[in-house]
């Protein structure tokens, strides 16, 4: 069995019967979005186990080869609009990864049904990929700043069990490392399927931004609930 990844947990009460797997953006870790737990309003929300694995290092091709966390390797192509290049493989691997981190969470009593899987960037694309697929239905799937990868084998490979689960994507406006234009793509192609996609946009970069993270709260507790 492949070790489980390290993570860095936040309850926000005992026993939680709820779960966020918050995965991070290319180069970053699992503290990376450690401080927005507080800033959250999460009124009425079932005690819940905030998870935030860091990704394995990897040689990233984007970056002259050099190693650093990320959840797949990626390259200039994959930003510019040629999702058939992603690292399908390490796609792949991650997605497994994440499943591991569902199960553990089942185990621990929180059911699938109460697990929102969220990320940043490239963790927002793992967010997407893994949630669209997994067996069970999921609470909800969120991500940031981001777009589907490997999109061309969703619609074979979706599991029916998240058909309805509730989407939210946002993206800023002036994004120079994933621009606007590929999140916006993802999210015309997922409406397009049928997918519940709550989409918002903000005047800002490769960032999050404090109205942002009002929506992400408003849109927690409503999945959560």
């Amino acid at each position: 069995m492949e070790k489980i990844l390290e993570t860095i947990e936040i309850e926000t009460g005992k026993n939680p019967t709820a779960a966020v797997i918050w995965m991070h953006g290319l180069g970053a870790d699992g503290n990376d979005f450690v401080p927005i737990v507080n800033e959250l309003d999460l009124s009425g929300t079932p005690p819940t186990r905030f998870v935030f694995p860091h990704a394995p290092k990897r040689p990233v091709t984007i970056n002259n080869g050099f190693v650093m966390r990320a959840w797949y390797d990626i390259s200039l192509g994959d930003l510019e609009g040629n999702p058939r290049r992603a690292d399908a493989a390490g796609v792949r691997e991650s997605q497994e990864q994440i499943h591991a981190l569902i199960a553990r969470e089942m185990k621990r009593g929180v059911a699938a049904g109460r697990i929102v899987l969220a990320g940043f960037s490239q963790g927002g694309a793992i967010a997407l990929h893994t949630g669209l697929r997994y067996p069970e239905k999921l609470a909800g799937i969120m991500a940031l700043s981001t777009y589907l990868p490997l999109a061309e084998s969703l619609a074979l490979e979706a599991a029916a069990a998240n058909k309805a689960t509730p989407v939210f994507m946002a993206h800023g406006t002036f994004d120079p490392v994933v621009p606007l234009v590929m999140g916006a793509g993802s999210m015309t192609f997922l409406a397009g399927l049928g997918y519940r996609v709550e989409w918002k946009q903000y005047p800002m970069q490769h960032s999050v931004c404090p109205e942002e993270i009002e929506d992400v709260g408003a849109w927690l507790r409503r999945v959560l609930r």
